[in-house]
């Protein structure tokens, strides 16, 4: 999730040098989304071509903590530093981790990873950075930097997203069918000139920072309505935030329309619908330092 706010929002880390404009609302999209997609992340943290088990791990830009926790189940051995530009996002994770009784295998570290002076990593046999590589504005030095401070032989994992999730059917909503798709068109346009590398192809760049890549798979998703009542709030949520960058560059037709399913005192709206699903991809590159 993009943190300035001229961004348009993205579900997913985020540790971007404009952290002072993180917001509540961001934080608790980050949420939904770590409750909605948990399956998902668990089922890659479970596919990493590891050798061993990490005893330390990073996670780079790591938001309100969905990487942080599901390789803390995975790992249970592990301690794991958790990297964020946002000290609200930082602050929620460690609440998080006092709740579920974990906190002293996490350490937080306030930063901003497009300094040229990154914090000492220590030497980690696993990074993880999930939709956070794309918001940096040199990522070649940022991929640099991890293979120099990985352990030999350790793994980075990096996670990237095609985008923002569908949640609509395509013919809804009745009066304005395909509209998701032309609010999405005109998020990823705007998006696409502040952050280039989203949706990028992370192997070449991996390779060329002196990375193995063992391995690559893209996962799809496509959970409905019936599976998580959070979708609903979350679907919400995504909306609200590109609604909130996209408005003046949406035909006013579609915006009276989106602004009908964001009203929820509307029978038409979101929290209304019983036809929601989670439709999104992310594709996982598992890199060695040989």
């Amino acid at each position: 999730m993009s943190h300035a706010h001229t961004h348009a929002p993205q579900h997913g880390a985020s540790h971007g040098h404009h952290h002072e404009h993180a917001t509540d609302g961001q934080a608790e999209i980050l949420d939904l989304d770590a409750e909605v997609l948990a399956e998902h992340t668990a089922s890659i943290t479970a596919w990493l071509p590891l050798r061993t088990s990490p005893h330390h791990i990073v996670d780079l830009g790591c938001g309100t903590g969905a990487g942080t926790f599901a390789l803390l189940d995975r790992f249970p051995d592990a301690r794991i530093t958790a990297i964020d530009a946002s000290t609200d996002h930082l602050q929620r994770l460690r609440t998080k981790a006092c709740a579920r009784g974990v906190q002293d295998r996490v350490r937080t570290v306030q930063a901003d990873l497009d300094e040229a002076a990154w914090p000492d990593l220590g030497s980690p046999d696993l990074v993880w950075a999930s939709a956070s590589m794309h918001h940096m504005t040199h990522p070649d030095r940022a991929l640099r930097a991890v293979h120099d401070s990985l352990a030999p032989g350790g793994l980075f994992a990096v996670v990237e997203l095609a985008g923002h999730p569908r949640f609509l059917p395509d013919n809804a909503p009745e009066d304005r069918p395909g509209l998701e798709e032309r609010v999405h068109a005109a998020a990823d346009r705007l998006q696409a000139e502040h952050m280039p590398h989203r949706g990028a192809d992370w192997g070449p760049m991996l390779t060329a920072a002196g990375f193995t890549v063992e391995d690559q798979r893209t996962v799809a998703v496509n959970i409905d309505y019936s599976q998580s009542e959070a979708i609903s709030r979350y679907a919400l949520g995504v909306l609200q935030r590109i609604r909130s960058v996209v408005a003046d560059r949406l035909a006013s037709d579609d915006l009276t329309a989106l602004d009908q399913l964001l009203d929820t005192s509307s029978p038409h709206s979101i929290p209304h619908r019983h036809d929601l699903t989670v439709r999104t991809e992310r594709t996982v590159w598992a890199a060695r330092r040989t």
